[in-house]
């Protein structure tokens, strides 16, 4: 091993951690947990056959296979907060007497007092709704039974562009007669919706430049 006298020693970065998103995670412990129910070589079960759900309904259960999602996400926060303080003092001095004289035009010498109050009022709130139907794809099932679905729908009217984009894991129990499902039965969901248009290059945040020029100038 050979060292450069002299040379500085360069800083070891720490290896950066890749961050394993929720549904991914899920996975990988689906199929961690079922690897032991896996069919055997040799063996006459085969549990992706096709006739084996000869006389199941047309609902969604294979890789591939759609499915109606019906989006109806409602949240809604409110936080008061209420701060009320108060403080009163008071200092009295004086030299009522001397040598045994009394001496009145001393006895109030220096009064002083003061009073502190503090009434604060506090209220936040924020609501958000998002309604759409879209329709997605069973992108895997997993070994328990439950799916992965994963959709997207893009809507352009007059050069305004909205994208939703929905990915979640869904039981087979929770889809009706009529292949749909609630984005309420959902698990893991995300939901992203982006735009691209005049509306969205109007409400998009002002550039660092922009910004520190509001806070420098006055007017």
């Amino acid at each position: 091993m050979l060292f450069a006298a002299g040379a500085p020693a360069k800083d070891k970065k720490k290896p950066s951690v890749a961050v394993v998103p929720e549904i991914d995670r899920y996975r990988e412990e689906v199929q961690r947990s079922q690897r032991s129910m896996e069919a055997q070589p040799g063996s006459l079960w085969t549990p992706t056959a096709r006739l084996l759900d000869a006389g199941a309904d047309l609902r969604a259960s294979h890789t591939g296979d759609i499915l109606t999602i019906v989006v109806q996400e409602d949240a809604s926060a409110v936080a008061k907060g209420t701060t009320k303080t108060s403080r009163s003092s008071a200092i009295k001095a004086g030299v009522p007497s001397v040598a045994g004289i009394s001496t009145p035009a001393l006895t109030g010498l220096a009064q002083a007092s003061m009073d502190h109050s503090l009434n604060g009022d506090g209220a936040t709130s924020r609501e958000n709704s998002l309604r759409a139907t879209l329709t997605a794809r069973v992108s895997e099932v997993l070994p328990n039974g439950n799916m992965i679905v994963e959709g997207s729908k893009s809507i352009t009217v007059n050069s305004e562009t909205q994208v939703v984009t929905l990915r979640g894991v869904a039981r087979p129990f929770d889809i009706s007669t009529s292949n749909m499902i609630e984005s309420s039965r959902l698990g893991l969901l995300e939901i992203k919706v982006n735009g691209k248009g005049v509306v969205n290059d109007v409400i998009r945040r002002p550039n660092f430049i922009y910004r520190l020029l509001l806070g420098i100038l006055p007017f």
